[in-house]
């Protein structure tokens, strides 16, 4: 049987058991258990609520339960609009605690949109991330290729007749210029509170200030879908993209803002890279997936590990800037 590598999402070393939730094409997000076989059922396991076929869920994050550094929740994005937050529950269940939906009426009009057909009011969410100044405050990547701002402390109610058994909550605070095609990586920057990236299928990564609607800049990468965009943990001015093309960018904004500094051939054949991560603690690593069902870590050079002379400096000017 072949594998292909879409996406992941890993918890925060050694304080989280089990550590990986995939999404489902199905709708599904399941919690596996470390302790179980990886060909045997997951330990916890959900289904979107009351619909006879579930949308795909597009991307699920772990995040910190408030007041509990040692908890966590399960946040979960699809494309049928929805924003939902499991809770963990024991004995082989997840909960459903409170749930988002993207309504195209209730989207803030700061940046004109294209129109959609009449009756289609549901947007359908593609990537999820969140700030690391603000837990509660995160972005959202969309199939109409544009990001949107969002907060878990939204409290509109969401004008949406999709069932779900508990209410849904109007999340949108501000809309970004789009892409020229769905969004489908984001990446929020964790040297800047106002900073993040988005890559989607128009070949671009987008960098954004949260206070204006275009972006800072626009950086070509490939003429095929971009998959995913990743800030550094470690160096302010560098993110790693994964293309169509089977290659992982590596960028350096302090010597260009149009080239890639290093260009890393995943794929010989040239099939997609899918997912990529830096790792926070082992800072010379990055993984990525392909869709040859292989995920490959390279090691990086001390280049892009070490923090440069003034860069956070850099950083903030870049964030200064108006887009033209």
């Amino acid at each position: 049987m072949a594998w292909t590598v879409l996406g992941w999402t890993m918890g925060t070393g050694a304080r989280l058991s089990p550590s990986c939730v995939p999404g489902t094409w199905t709708g599904e997000t399941c919690i596996p258990s470390s302790r179980r076989p990886w060909w045997r059922s997951p330990a916890l396991s959900c289904v979107w609520p009351s619909t006879p076929r579930s949308p795909p869920t597009s991307q699920v994050v772990w995040l910190p339960e408030p007041g509990h550094s040692h908890r966590f929740q399960v946040l979960s994005v699809a494309t049928d609009g929805k924003v939902l937050l499991w809770q963990g529950i024991g004995a082989g269940q997840l909960q459903l605690t409170e749930g988002f939906a993207l309504v195209m009426q209730q989207l803030p009009r700061s940046t004109k949109l294209k129109k959609h057909p009449r009756g289609e009011t549901e947007v359908g969410a593609t990537a999820v991330a969140f700030s690391s100044f603000d837990p509660r405050l995160f972005i959202l990547g969309t199939e109409g290729g544009f990001p949107l701002k969002c907060s878990l402390a939204a409290g509109e109610a969401a004008l949406t007749r999709m069932p779900s058994s508990v209410p849904l909550r109007a999340p949108a605070q501000f809309t970004f210029s789009p892409h020229g095609g769905p969004i489908y990586s984001v990446s929020c920057s964790p040297f800047h509170r106002n900073l993040f990236l988005s890559a989607g299928t128009d070949g671009h990564v987008h960098l954004y200030s949260m206070l204006q609607a275009p972006p800072l800049t626009s950086l070509q990468l490939s003429l095929k879908y971009l998959f995913a965009v990743r800030w550094s943990p470690v160096r302010p001015l560098v993110f790693a993209a994964a293309s169509g093309k089977g290659d992982v960018q590596l960028f350096d904004l302090q010597k260009s803002s149009q080239k890639p500094t290093v260009l890393i051939k995943q794929t010989q054949d040239e099939s997609p890279v899918y997912c990529l991560e830096f790792n926070s603690q082992q800072t010379q690593l990055l993984a990525a997936g392909d869709a040859q069902g292989t995920v490959k870590v390279w090691q990086l050079s001390t280049e892009f590990t070490e923090q440069g002379p003034r860069e956070a400096e850099d950083l903030d000017c870049l964030a200064a800037e108006v887009a033209t």
